[in-house]
């Protein structure tokens, strides 16, 4: 094979700063080592995580190295699999969370671990596969892993009409949970949608003087929101967030326990999710796509903030 046939399209950060240091070039495609397979991407989820890696915000965190391809979510189909694979061949639909150090989603082609891929849900299109990953994995991981949230317990979800929030709310109700949720004006209703017990507008209602007495909050927002949660939950409740860390001191003080979690990529979890998927028990939102070329626009609209569900970039035609 020559070189040139080698070479694949990708979204490449040669420096830290804004959306406009994301540049559509030709890089190397990646080859598989034996415990890797590679992937033909179809289509890549955008997070504001995403942006925080391009800023430079997290390089010292998770070790990142210029130059980087970023994104770790996406669907596609296996192009090679490594000579220890055992659960894919050529040609399997799948979808993956990678890691974030190593990124590369924003790409033709990227490798991944079967630690990281699963298969694809079958009701759903690369487009809506690839809106799941890192999301759906940080809401089932808050929720269930670290907060053991079970049957008949309430649970308060910020930020509800995002990315982690429209996932947290589903997997909350399928876990038989109360589930309390905060959005804008525009998105109570969509809140109803997703399965919300009681939906909050937080531009005109603070969620303190409605909410009391819960076994778990999800705070994906942190500052001023992560502040007031303290005083809604129980004690012995939870409190966990996958933004800022809750202050111990203020968890002791009130008797409740709390945590700060970073997303892993978990196979058999995105499994689980693609399970309760392709039962409708969890529907995927995607609220808008771009091609690769566009991912500048795509990182604008997610910094924003008021992204309903998921940004998804179309890297490649669905196969039929």
């Amino acid at each position: 094979m020559s070189k040139s046939e080698k070479k694949q399209a990708a979204i490449v950060v040669h420096e830290y700063g804004g959306p406009e240091v994301l540049k559509y070039e030709d890089v190397q495609r990646p080859e598989p080592r034996d415990d890797e397979i590679l992937i033909r991407v179809i289509a890549a989820g955008v997070n504001a995580v995403d942006a925080s890696i391009r800023s430079g915000k997290f390089a010292k965190v998770l070790g990142t190295r210029l130059p980087l391809i970023p994104g770790s979510d996406i669907a596609g189909v296996v192009e090679k699999a490594g000579s220890k694979i055992t659960k894919f061949k050529n040609g399997d639909s799948v979808f993956a969370y990678t890691n974030l150090k190593d990124g590369g989603g924003y790409a033709e082609y990227i490798v991944a671990t079967e630690r990281e891929a699963s298969p694809k849900p079958q009701s759903l299109t690369y487009l809506e596969a690839a809106a799941v990953p890192i999301v759906a994995l940080a809401a089932w991981q808050a929720l269930i892993d670290t907060a053991k949230l079970s049957t008949g317990q309430t649970v308060l979800i910020h930020g509800g009409s995002g990315g982690v929030g429209t996932f947290a709310i589903q997997i909350a109700k399928a876990r038989g949970a109360k589930v309390i949720a905060t959005a804008s004006t525009r998105n109570q209703d969509f809140l109803k949608e997703l399965g919300a017990d009681v939906a909050i507008d937080y531009t005109k209602q603070k969620f303190e003087d409605i909410v009391k007495d819960v076994d778990v909050v999800l705070d994906s927002l942190g500052e001023d929101t992560l502040k007031r949660s303290y005083g809604v939950v129980k004690k012995g409740g939870f409190i966990v967030s996958i933004v800022p860390r809750p202050d111990p001191a203020e968890l002791e003080r009130r008797g409740i326990r709390g945590t700060f979690i970073s997303v892993e990529p978990n196979a058999d979890e995105l499994a689980e999710i693609g399970k309760l998927i392709d039962q409708k028990k969890i529907k995927v939102i995607v609220s808008q796509t771009f091609p690769l070329s566009e991912a500048i626009k795509a990182q604008e609209q997610i910094a924003t903030g008021h992204t309903r569900g998921k940004i998804v970039l179309k890297v490649a035609e669905e196969p039929k």
